[in-house]
């Protein structure tokens, strides 16, 4: 178990005095612990592995919510989970994984000379966790591009194999950063009046971040489906081609078949019967000669 003096500077203690400002990172086998210290109660349970959103939820002394952030080399399959307690001056996250830990550090290396306060870590806590999801839809924004241009090439033999994990990872993250906006409102709101009013506003940042990212995600999965738009069109175009061909070939070989089927009959008093055969030869290559001048007249060979 983790403790760190967020009324001083932002340090590491072994014991927590009455009346500071402190955070508690604990695993799930120190969990009842870490609430006790803070001075929380909690009935439900502690457990990581059921948690599958983001949300935040106010009870009777304080604010439960739990994470479960994305990871961003596998957004698709793997996730931080994280449970929080919150009140007017103690945070409890509790963490198997170095997740929060890992944050924590980058935040103390970053406000190493700051006194932070229960509403400034919480702020600067996710907005560290949204720090490098720019760079991730950047990349993606990269990858479309390059599919756009391969469509536009003609080289679409990998572009469902490629779009359909971007896709589904963009949704994945437009449905993330939909929650965390959810959980900026929820703390900016304060129901139960654990934040001072005037340091509520850093609440506000969260939402601000976490809704600059939503909107981006929602812009590329726009893009995404402009981009399948385009292929399909080329699709749709090449299978056009090959029907207006054998939609050609057709056409050019239906009278040839109606003659040969009329002539297939022999009947005994059918014109030209017995020496008919050069006529119907040359019959069928003059019937070919037209077809062939009236399609290339219509662009259509």
């Amino acid at each position: 178990m983790n403790i760190y003096d967020l009324s001083d500077n932002f340090s590491e203690t072994d014991e927590i005095t009455d009346g500071r400002q402190y955070l508690i990172v604990a695993g799930t086998t120190s969990a009842v612990s870490a609430l006790k210290a803070a001075g929380i109660e909690y009935e439900g349970e502690i457990a990581l592995d059921p948690i599958s959103f983001n949300k935040i939820e106010t009870q009777h002394d304080c604010l439960y919510g739990t994470l479960c952030i994305p990871k961003m080399l596998d957004v698709a399959y793997s996730r931080y989970k994280i449970q929080f307690f919150i009140t007017g001056s103690r945070i409890v996250m509790i963490d198997k994984e170095n997740f929060s830990l890992n944050i924590i550090n980058r935040i103390r290396r970053q406000r190493s000379e700051q006194v932070m306060s229960v509403q400034r870590f919480i702020c600067s806590f996710f907005t560290q966790v949204m720090s490098r999801d720019t760079e991730i839809l950047s990349q993606h924004e990269n990858d479309i591009m390059k599919l756009e241009e391969k469509v536009s090439d003609g080289k679409t033999d990998d572009f469902i194999s490629v779009i359909s994990p971007i896709r589904k990872e963009l949704l994945i993250l437009r449905s993330y950063y939909d929650e965390l906006c959810d959980i900026g409102k929820e703390l900016e709101q304060d129901e139960n009046g654990l934040f001072e009013k005037h340091e509520r506003k850093y609440f506000g940042i969260i939402f601000d971040r976490a809704d600059r990212l939503m909107n981006r995600t929602s812009y590329l999965l726009e893009y995404v489906q402009q981009v399948r738009d385009a292929f399909q069109f080329q699709v749709d175009a090449c299978q056009n081609s090959n029907m207006e061909f054998l939609t050609v070939i057709s056409t050019i070989f239906f009278p040839l078949t109606l003659i040969t089927g009329w002539y297939g009959m022999n009947f005994d008093n059918m014109p030209e019967l017995k020496s008919g055969y050069p006529y119907v030869i040359c019959l069928s290559i003059a019937i070919v000669i037209i077809c062939i001048i009236i399609f290339k007249r219509k662009k259509m060979l």
